[in-house]
C-alpha cells in the first residue's frame, strides 16, 4: 500500500467562497460573540514579533470549530434535522456539532475512536449526544459511522468535507483581518484543514499581501504531506495532541489550501513549550493543538522578527493528563 487513498467517507463538494463565510458571519454572530484578539509584551519578547493571539479558546464548547457547527447546523433542511446528524471526531468537531444540534432541537450522534479525551466525553453527555466509541483510529471511526449512518437514516457530518463547516470557521479569521487588516501572517493549527481552508478563503479576499502559514505535529503529518503532494495521502498517527490527530486527509479543505503560503511541521515536544509558554507569559490556557500556530512561529522566529502576525488559540480542551504535565515545568528561558 503507497499510503495514497481517499479520505474517510469521502463525498464530492462544492468549495465555498468568502460570500459563504460572509454570510455565515450573520447567522453566528446572534448566537457568538466576536471572541478577543489580544497581544502581550512578554509573549511579543519572546517571539521577536508583534504578536496577537485569537482567543477561540473563550467559546462556549473550548474551540473554535462550534462556528462550523452553528453554521452547518442553521443551513439544515428541516427533513435532515428530524432524523438527526452523526458525525466522528476525537472531540472537538464533536462538540461543535453536539451544541448546534442542542441549539437546533437536533438528535445528534457522535463515534469517537477508542481511549477518548474524558474532559471530551463529558462535555458531549452534558450537551445531550448519544456516543458510541468504535476503532483504533479516526479512519476506522469514520468507516463505521458511514455504516451507523445508513442504517439509522441520519445525515453524516464530515469532519471536514462540508462547505458550511469551513464557511463558519472562517469567521473567527474575518474577524482577525477586521481587526488588523496589516497583518504579515497568520499561523494556523491544522489537523482535517477546516481552519486553514477558511483562513485562505477570507485572506485571499480581504488581506492578499498576508501570509496564511500551516502548522502541525510531525507526528501526524497527514495535511502537510498531502499539501505537499498534491494528493490525499493517509499517515500513521504518533502524536498526543487530538486536535491535529487527523490519519487521513479531506479534499475539500486540502482543494481550498492550495493558497496557503506556507506549511511547516513542528515537534510535539515544542507544542508543548509553546503551550507552557502561551499559560505562563499570556495567561492563556490552550490544549496542545491550540499551542501549535505559536510553535510555528517559534520555529520560524527569525524570519518573522519585528513583523506583525496573529497566532490562532484554536481550543483549550486539555485532558487531565495533559494539564497536570503542562503543569509540572515552566517555559525554557523563565
Amino acid at each position: 500500500m503507497d499510503g495514497r487513498c481517499p479520505s474517510v467517507v469521502s463525498v464530492q463538494t462544492t468549495s465555498p467562497s468568502v460570500t459563504d463565510v460572509l454570510h455565515a458571519a450573520q447567522l453566528i454572530a446572534p448566537r457568538l460573540p466576536e471572541t478577543p484578539l489580544w497581544s502581550y509584551p512578554v509573549l511579543d519578547r519572546r517571539t521577536g514579533a508583534e504578536t496577537y493571539l485569537k482567543h477561540e479558546n473563550a467559546q462556549p464548547t473550548g474551540a473554535f470549530k462550534v462556528r462550523g457547527g452553528i453554521n452547518l447546523m442553521a443551513r439544515l433542511p428541516e427533513e435532515q434535522r428530524e432524523a438527526g446528524v452523526l458525525t466522528y471526531s476525537t472531540g472537538n468537531h464533536a462538540q461543535s456539532i453536539a451544541y448546534a444540534a442542542r441549539a437546533f432541537g437536533v438528535p445528534c450522534t457522535i463515534v469517537m475512536p477508542e481511549n477518548p479525551n474524558p474532559s471530551k466525553v463529558a462535555a458531549l453527555e452534558a450537551l445531550g449526544a448519544a456516543i458510541e466509541v468504535k476503532g483504533a483510529t479516526m479512519v476506522e471511526a469514520g468507516e463505521y459511522a458511514a455504516t451507523l449512518a445508513a442504517v439509522q437514516g441520519n445525515r453524516l457530518i464530515s469532519p471536514a468535507d462540508e462547505p458550511d463547516l469551513i464557511a463558519g470557521v472562517g469567521t473567527l479569521y474575518l474577524e482577525i483581518l477586521n481587526r488588523c487588516p496589516d497583518l504579515d501572517a497568520i499561523f494556523v493549527p491544522i489537523g482535517s484543514g477546516t481552519g486553514a481552508a477558511g483562513a485562505c478563503l477570507v485572506a485571499k479576499a480581504v488581506a492578499p499581501r498576508c501570509r496564511i502559514i500551516g502548522v502541525q505535529s510531525s507526528l501526524a503529518p497527514t495535511a502537510h504531506d498531502s499539501w505537499r503532494a498534491g494528493e490525499l495521502v493517509r499517515r500513521p498517527v504518533g502524536t498526543v495532541a487530538d486536535g491535529l490527530a487527523t490519519g487521513s486527509a479531506f479534499a475539500t479543505p486540502q482543494r481550498i489550501m492550495r493558497d496557503l503560503d506556507d506549511f511547516i511541521l513542528v515537534s510535539d515536544e515544542e507544542i508543548r513549550q509553546a503551550q507552557r509558554i502561551l499559560l505562563y507569559e499570556a495567561h492563556t490556557l490552550t490544549e496542545l493543538a491550540g499551542a501549535a500556530a505559536l510553535a510555528g512561529l517559534l520555529a520560524r522566529r527569525e524570519e518573522f522578527a519585528g513583523r506583525k502576525v496573529a497566532l490562532a488559540c484554536t481550543g483549550a480542551n486539555a485532558s487531565p493528563a495533559e494539564l497536570h504535565r503542562l503543569l509540572s515545568s515552566p517555559p525554557a528561558g523563565t
